[in-house]
């Protein structure tokens, strides 16, 4: 009997608990033999960053994550996938992004989260401003050329 896979996928400003959600994902669940995890924290930016402010579009971004999460469950066997992004402001040492991909077997799960953190970093709609220690806006956060790069890898031929 094959169990259809459904990816978990919120965006909420609340911080999540990394160990419910794997407990979430893998319980009464005697197949999975792997699961892999990200979670993306804030960074101090050497005591320069207060906090980063994260925006989305409601709606457009679930979408597009839920379908990116769709995508990986379609090119490897995975036995469940979890992603969940934060915004509004978030400080250092706070989470940002959680994902989890569990499967039968190591790899399939660590090139599944992989390939979910490679397009949330390069292609996700989400928008990020510094706020500086000193009270100033440090302004928009472009992105990145390295992590565009890093996604292009998965680009089917």
């Amino acid at each position: 009997m094959t169990v259809a896979v459904v990816p978990t996928v919120r965006i909420q400003a609340a911080d999540f608990d990394v160990a419910a959600e794997i407990s979430l994902l893998t319980r009464g669940r005697p197949d999975i033999g792997a699961v892999v995890t990200f979670t993306g924290l804030c960074r101090d930016e050497a005591g320069s960053l207060a906090a980063l402010e994260l925006e989305h579009y409601p709606g457009m971004a679930e979408a597009e994550i839920m379908r990116i999460a769709g995508e990986a469950i379609e090119r490897w066997p995975l036995a469940g996938i979890t992603a969940i992004h934060r915004f509004g402001k978030v400080r250092p040492g706070e989470n940002i992004v959680l994902v989890v991909a569990a499967s039968k077997h190591r790899q399939a799960a660590f090139e599944a989260a992989n390939f979910l953190m490679d397009y949330l970093k390069s292609r996700a709609p989400f928008w990020k401003k510094e706020h500086r220690v000193d009270g100033s806006e440090g302004g928009w956060v472009d992105a990145k050329e390295s992590d565009s790069a890093a996604a292009q890898r998965w680009a089917k031929s």
